[in-house]
């Protein structure tokens, strides 16, 4: 199974907004809100690599008042 972590920027008051939309996206296994450089974290899992990457690309990154994102992609075989 291929993993990505997704860090999230969101505009300023829409993180609850962004994150309810996250987790009605196939393949989001995970949503925190959390304190930092990032607005939100998100954990992504596929069985393909591409699959994982269209979903960060076309769904994920799509999401109006996103401004950024920094993907983290795990290593199969090293969990």
């Amino acid at each position: 199974m291929a993993t990505a972590y997704v860090l999230i920027n969101c505009d300023l008051g829409s993180e609850e907004s962004v994150i309810s939309e996250l987790k009605s996206i196939e393949g989001v296994a995970e949503v925190h809100g959390i304190f930092g450089a990032y607005d939100i974290l998100a954990k992504v899992e596929s069985k393909q690599v591409e699959t994982l990457r269209e979903t960060i690309t076309w769904k994920i990154r799509k999401i109006p008042k996103i401004r950024s994102t920094l993907t983290l992609m795990g290593i199969e075989g090293q969990e």
